[in-house]
């Protein structure tokens, strides 16, 4: 039969998930994709592992199979450790109960009872016997680990008889009760869908009543008196009493918890952590210990070294005379396991390792047992049961990026894993975390607001709206947080000059988020409960109120907005960062530039390891203020000789850009990009700014207005911009050449050392476009050189951003040098979706399958990959020694970086931030590691 017949069951597992109707209407319209197993449905499968008495029929790499709890209690039972035994329902049984209306296999009913009698076998006791009861604890158990995100029942089986059969075999009555009163309590939430906080209102109102401040102060009596409430609560909520029939209870808790799977807790967690809906749960059932039962029993969590610092040291809680959620509940306050520990916190509890010597000695020797047989570090939870230690879990315990870095190092010292499995143990994503300046993990938190982590890193700084007032407190001497409604490229004066940027719309691939994660800047997106006031200078959420100049702390990594000041942890990059780094480096085919305008920028990028500059967007370095003027002139020019005369006062500005970038990469490769975004873009918009503007120019606001008009697009990413304006206006693409081989030129004469610049001409749509402005860059080249008597080399190659272009790359590779896939424009123009506008429903795609992952945030491989995989082989094809590279947005993102790598591209280019996650991605991709398996 597909599921036991009791009415209590089918009601328990239509109410499967936790947190009440709305909580299990979400889970029933989201089915779970299909896990593609090659196994087909029939009786001969084998849907139950059991684990136990010194053996089990799993194994530790079977984790896809069994889930990471299960794989780790069968290998724990396979090293003889003490582990109560029990078994695993598969993954496969996940999957099957969401493909077929949450029902399971006819054959996985006998093959649980049969398990379940073995455990009965090992244990002495028998599940459901009114004399000698066994009593078990149901737990989920995904492939990845996700804490806390799915369901658990614990003290299964007991009900009005079995208590008291419980309580005469313990000859403990109090502790029988305790664990009855539990039971209902997690098996009501979990199951029965009737929430935690109505039987913590019985609890709290029996302890007031009698004058109790602790759990541990209430007798047998207390615990069968609010055991009495706790079932009529029950009854009044769902109508019929609470489950008696332990069979019932156990088929409760097991489609409870794989319809936990979808909870929206595990999705959201999935989501962040980006894990496979398709991967379901496994369950396990395990023989229950208990840690309640007096002065010599009890519960804690540990971890084999530190998970902060990393320090090999064990790390951890524990609690006498409790079960396992009393540790994480914050209803008493945790031990220390160690009396180290015990004395560095002040704390005048006794330590594991003072009040149970024996069960302290045997977790030690255990820890030492896992490590050395994981090869990692492990994240054990336990039971002392009256003075025996029972292992629960092992698993490869979560951690911060410090700490990650420190343990894989530390462990390849230690012999224990090898330099490229170090390399390999790290999440690049992670190295985030390191490379910004982090909110004190300590500190107090005001939170007022929540928006998208934009830009990793936190920033403290006085509230401005205005990126003028960002740039003119930002020279004398004011740390500021620019506060905008939504960003242009008319604020990135204010941004450069901001600590950080909090905008109330846009996503994570919004102008602020692109722009803020290439300045290595903090930024908080999509604050959308913040409200702005430009006119009255104010911001306001959830009844807080803050004006211009009160001090705001953003979180770049969470998304959080707070009020005040909090402290900050700078970061560190040397020890074990840099020796990670150095063994990356040895194993990386990849080269890894950085993204850079300015000599800050540059600077960032040797720093963090850059081999070049992959894209210098000349565009911002027209937006500072003795710059902006003349390139409003420029644009206001009425004809050829007017727009020269306003290029040649850009030209020396330029010039001195270049030269300082050129010698700050010294020797590394430079590529830079011609003008690209639309001129209209330089000009302002409202009749307030351009009044402002005319009058600081000596220009007619009527004709300043009308220019602005004239270029106005309905479409400008697809208008007007790129080599479109070099053609029109060749004399644009002449000065930027021009100020680019005079600044080669200069800085080879001081140094002594060949410069060889790259310029790039951006959206290149076919040859011929392309061969127009390499003829006006190669004249101008010809002209440099003859009036400075020094030869100039230089190489001239393309973005390939427009799909035309990447299927013309055989004809445009005839003449480009190097070809740089801008991969942010080319997933707008291949997918036909604006990069600014998308975060209304891409959220949605994501959500719905449509699409794996947002793909302005990781390259869409079936699609613009394609595109890529075409250009590249038809522009080797004709070119050889084709140089290729990638400078979007994707160059930073560890799953992009290991495409690149596939289809042998010769180098990505990201902002100097994200510079070391490329190097690692780069190295894990040469490993042949896939981003999924990282961690």
């Amino acid at each position: 039969m597909a599921m036991p017949r009791s009415k209590t069951s089918r009601r328990s597992l239509q109410k499967s998930a936790r947190g009440g109707a709305s909580a299990r209407r979400t889970a029933k319209s989201r089915p779970v994709a299909a896990v593609k197993t090659g196994r087909k449905t029939s009786r001969k499968n084998k849907w139950v592992y059991r684990f136990g008495g010194g053996k089990a029929e799993g194994r530790a790499d079977m984790r896809n199979l069994l889930g990471g709890k299960g794989a780790g209690l069968a290998q724990m039972a396979h090293l003889g450790l003490p582990v109560p035994p029990g078994f695993t329902i598969t993954t496969e049984v996940c999957t099957y109960f969401y493909e077929h209306e949450k029902s399971y296999p006819k054959d996985l009913k006998p093959q649980v009872e049969a398990a379940l009698a073995e455990v009965g076998r090992i244990t002495g006791k028998r599940f459901g016997d009114a004399d000698n009861p066994l009593l078990v604890s149901v737990r989920s158990g995904a492939r990845a680990s996700m804490p806390g995100m799915m369901d658990t029942v614990l003290n299964l089986g007991l009900n009005d008889v079995t208590v008291a059969a419980l309580a005469k075999k313990s000859d403990d009555s109090r502790f029988a009760h305790d664990s009855y009163r539990r039971f209902i309590t997690m098996y009501s939430d979990v199951v029965l869908g009737i929430g935690h906080h109505h039987f913590e209102e019985i609890l709290d109102d029996h302890k007031d009543r009698n004058g109790y401040t602790l759990d541990t102060d209430l007798g047998v009596e207390d615990w069968q008196s609010i055991i009495a409430r706790y079932k009529e609560r029950v009854e009044e909520e769902s109508g019929k009493p609470f489950p008696q029939d332990p069979h019932a209870q156990l088929w409760g808790a097991i489609g409870a918890v794989f319809g936990s799977w979808m909870n929206q807790r595990a999705i959201t967690y999935r989501r962040l952590h980006r894990i496979p809906e398709s991967w379901g749960t496994a369950v396990n059932v395990q023989a229950m210990v208990f840690g309640n039962m007096g002065q010599s029993s009890a519960t804690g969590v540990a971890f084999t070294r530190n998970p902060s610092t990393g320090e090999k040291r064990l790390y951890g809680e524990f609690l006498i005379n409790a079960q396992g959620e009393d540790v994480v509940a914050g209803i008493r306050t945790p031990q220390e396991i160690s009396e180290a520990a015990r004395s560095e916190s002040g704390s005048d509890k006794p330590s594991m390792e003072a009040a149970m010597p024996e069960a302290f000695a045997e977790l030690l020797r255990i820890h030492a047992v896992l490590e050395k047989h994981y090869c990692d570090m492990q994240d054990l939870e336990f039971t002392v049961e009256q003075g025996k230690l029972w292992m629960l879990q092992t698993r490869s315990g979560k951690r911060t990026a410090k700490a990650a870095l420190r343990i894989a190092v530390e462990l390849a010292n230690e012999k224990l894993i090898s330099r490229q499995q170090a390399v390999a143990r790290i999440d690049p994503a992670s190295l985030d975390q390191l490379l910004h300046p982090t909110i004190d993990p300590a500190a107090e938190r005001k939170v007022i607001a929540t928006g998208l982590p934009a830009s990793p890193g936190a920033a403290c700084g006085e509230i401005v709206f205005s990126p003028d007032e960002a740039e003119l407190l930002r020279g004398q001497g004011h740390k500021v947080i620019l506060v905008r409604v939504e960003t242009s490229p008319e604020d990135i004066h204010g941004m450069h000059a901001a600590e950080g940027i909090l905008t109330t719309r846009g996503g994570m691939t919004s102008h602020a988020a692109v722009v803020a994660r290439g300045m290595g800047k903090p930024c908080v997106s999509g604050a959308g409960a913040l409200r702005v006031d430009y006119r009255a200078q104010t911001m306001t959420s959830g009844g807080v109120t803050l004006k211009k100049g009160d001090t705001l702390t953003i979180d770049g990594s969470t998304g959080q907005v707070l009020a005040g000041k909090v402290p900050m942890i700078e970061p560190a990059l040397a020890g074990e960062f840099a020796t990670l780094m150095k063994w990356a480096d040895e194993v990386r085919k990849l080269k890894v530039r950085a993204n850079a305008d300015t000599p800050a920028d540059a600077r960032a990028a040797v720093k963090f390891g850059a081999e070049g500059i992959g894209l210098c967007r000349t565009e911002h370095m027209f937006f500072d203020e003795d710059r902006i003027r003349a390139v409003r002139e420029m644009i206001l020019a009425g004809d050829e000789k007017d727009r020269r005369a306003a290029l040649a006062k850009l030209l020396p500005m330029q010039r001195n850009d270049f030269v300082e970038l050129f010698e700050i990469m010294g020797a590394l490769p430079v590529t830079i990009r011609l003008l690209d975004p639309p001129l209209h873009e330089f000009l302002p918009h409202t009749e307030e700014e351009i009044a402002e503007v005319a009058q600081a120019m000596g220009a007619d606001p009527k004709m300043l207005a009308d220019r602005a008009r004239e270029l106005h697009e309905f479409n400008p990413m697809l208008g007007f911009r790129g080599c479109r304006l070099a053609i029109a206006y060749p004399e644009i693409a002449e000065m930027q050449a021009r100020a680019i081989f005079e600044a080669a030129v200069q800085v080879s004469r001081s140094t002594g050392k060949p410069v060889v610049p790259e310029i790039m001409v951006p959206l290149i749509a076919g040859k011929a476009e392309f061969d127009l402005v390499k003829a006006r860059i190669d004249a101008t080249a010809e002209t440099v050189s003859a009036e400075t008597g020094s030869p100039v080399k230089y190489q001239v190659g393309t973005m390939i951003e427009l799909p035309r272009a990447a299927l013309k790359a055989d004809e445009i590779a005839e003449s480009a040098e190097f070809f740089s896939f801008g991969t942010n424009d080319l997933t707008q123009t291949a997918f036909g979706i604006s990069r600014d506008d998308a975060a209304s429903f891409l959220g949605i795609y994501t959500a719905k399958g449509i699409l794996p992952v947002d793909p302005f945030v990781s390259i869409d491989r079936d699609g613009v990959g394609e595109l890529i995989r075409i250009a590249v082989a038809r522009g080797r094809k004709v070119r050889g020694n084709l140089k290729l590279g990638i400078c979007g947005e994707h160059g930073g993102d560890p799953a992009s970086v290991a495409f690149c790598h596939e289809v042998k591209l010769d180098y990505v280019s990201c902002s100097p931030f994200r510079v070391p996650i490329a190097r690692l991605a780069a190295a894990q991709a040469a490993l042949g590691k896939s981003v999924g398996e990282v961690g």
